[in-house]
């Protein structure tokens, strides 16, 4: 046996080990950094698009663009619907929130970005299903939206079988079935109804993420706030009581995922604004309600400046430091309350 451990020592002394270790580290180091780089690069936010122009691309290369260069009504916004959610799947690093190795594993502001656009996409393909594509209540919905809408809801952290990326991708498919439909104006089985109605409710679900948004967005910095949950009404009740006021505020580690939420949501609901703009132009004008819903995409694109900070400050209010929440926060609020004066001009005016 002592010979065998002898020759161990004499091959031990023969191999340089820290020559190894200094190759293996070297390489796990050149790992890291391509990592990192590719990470950045991922983490990049997509361009925006012109809503008009993506459409009509869309509707030429099916051959539906008529010669006055026309789109049917409603084409531009289920077109836009199904530019973002395409953009969500084919940005660079694809759909990043359920990837389980690096560097998608390790990031969480894209996931948050990309959870803020899939939220405004679920809301407007339901409104798309639930609304705008029927004329009334006891009307039958689209064949291919009430296919397409469950899928966006699919669960976000999905890796196989099936993936979040093959669910989303087959819900647009039915939505490019419905914009197939409706732009054939030779058959009537797929419709889009404009109607002030129609854009009020779905605007009133924007205006509660909004609102959401904006809370968790102020409560980056620490606050007590009176409880106003049963104000209004006094025979109003609530499940548990609650107490007469809330300490609220956004742990450290997830003011950053606040903040790319919102952006990720605004930049959605950008893209969304201005296709209503197109296919919602007479009713908006018939209510004087044009500027208002410009307003509102003017707030918005402030919300997508560049962030020239490396990382997301988060100073207390008037502190020596910004506070890169209470700033969105502000810009989300604008934007919130012009779109409640707008649904007020839409019901009223």
């Amino acid at each position: 046996m002592s010979w065998l451990v002898d020759k161990f020592k004499g091959l031990s002394a023969q191999v340089d080990f820290s020559g190894i270790w200094k190759v293996i580290i070297a390489v796990v180091a050149v790992i890291c950094v391509l990592l990192s780089f590719l990470g950045m690069y991922w983490s990049s936010e997509p361009d925006s698009f012109d809503v008009v122009a993506t459409a009509k691309e869309k509707a030429e290369a099916k051959g539906y663009l008529n010669n006055s260069k026309k789109l049917v009504v409603g084409y531009t916004t289920a077109s836009t619907l199904h530019t973002i959610i395409g953009t969500l799947l084919d940005k660079p690093g694809g759909f990043i929130t359920n990837d389980v190795t690096p560097p998608g594993l390790f990031m969480d502001n894209m996931p948050a970005w990309e959870f803020g656009v899939l939220v405004q996409s679920r809301d407007l393909a339901r409104a798309l299903r639930k609304e705008f594509s029927r004329s009334q209540s006891q009307s039958t919905e689209d064949v291919n939206l009430k296919i397409a809408e469950p899928q966006f809801n699919f669960d976000t952290k999905s890796w196989a079988l099936p993936s979040s990326e093959s669910e989303y991708r087959r819900g647009n498919n039915e939505l490019m079935e419905y914009l197939d439909r409706l732009a054939d104006t030779s058959k009537n089985d797929a419709q889009f109804y404009a109607r002030a109605d129609n854009l009020s409710d779905w605007l009133s679900d924007v205006s509660t993420r909004l609102g959401s948004l904006s809370q968790r967005l102020s409560a980056s910095v620490a606050n007590v706030r009176e409880n106003t949950d049963l104000a209004g009404e006094k025979n109003a009740r609530q499940t548990s009581d609650t107490g007469s006021y809330q300490y609220v505020k956004t742990p450290w580690s997830k003011v950053d995922d606040v903040f790319y939420e919102a952006r990720g949501a605004s930049w959605a609901l950008i893209h969304m604004l201005r296709a209503v703009e197109v296919d919602f132009f007479f009713t908006l004008q018939d209510k004087n309600a044009l500027v208002s819903l410009r307003q509102i995409i003017r707030e918005l694109e402030s919300t997508q400046a560049n962030i020239w900070s490396p990382m997301i400050l988060n100073g207390s209010g008037f502190g020596v430091l910004a506070n890169h929440s209470l700033v969105m926060a502000s810009y989300i609020s604008r934007a919130n309350t012009a779109i409640i004066d707008l649904r007020t001009l839409l019901e009223q005016g």
